[in-house]
């Protein structure tokens, strides 16, 4: 997709619109507002509404990728690292580009069949680092269980927190992440 500077603060603004109100009740006339252009002008950055959800979750998951791969690249290679790393950095993208993981998580049902197959690579390659990280931590003995639940277990905790946790509480993300990497050990 376009990568233009423009293209990713207009995207940036839809996922917030989306956050407050939801695809389905988000008008182009609403986004096209909250973007300071008109109506028609959006068309020039997007096809239509569709394209601009689906650039809103590929730039989400995008981020995602890139800094847990990251964070996997910088710790040591123990299966304990790993895992506090992947956590850390699941965390970390979560909170910095909040809107765009709410709308990945809450509204990915409303991509049309080719917006989320398109996308879907993404997503699966963000899963297959948890898969492989869980599985060396299984075969350390680190945690216990079927690698599909306990990698579903670890993800759906990590994504609720976008619904209770204060990111200016007591605790900060890399707290949280260790924290709940500690209650899932084995040990």
């Amino acid at each position: 997709m376009n990568g233009s500077a423009r293209r990713k603060e207009l995207t940036r603004l839809a996922a917030s619109l989306f956050v407050q109100q939801g695809y389905d009740r988000t008008t182009v006339r609403m986004l096209a507002k909250e973007m300071g252009i008109k109506p028609g002008s959006l068309f020039h950055h997007f096809k239509d509404k569709q394209e601009i959800l689906a650039a809103v979750i590929e730039e989400g998951t995008q981020n995602a990728l890139t800094v847990a791969r990251a964070a996997l690249d910088r710790c040591e290679a123990t299966p304990q690292a790993r895992l506090t790393a992947m956590a850390r950095a699941h965390l970390e993208t979560l909170f910095a580009d909040r809107n765009a993981h709410v709308v990945a998580l809450f509204e990915w049902r409303r991509l049309d069949s080719a917006a989320s197959t398109h996308l879907r690579h993404l997503r699966d390659a963000y899963e297959t680092l948890w898969i492989q990280v869980v599985d060396d931590a299984l075969a350390a003995g680190l945690l216990r269980g079927d690698r599909f639940l306990v990698v579903r277990f670890v993800l759906g905790a990590l994504n609720w927190t976008v619904r209770w946790y204060d990111p200016q509480g007591a605790r900060t993300t890399d707290e949280l992440a260790d924290e709940l990497v500690a209650m899932i050990r084995r040990g």
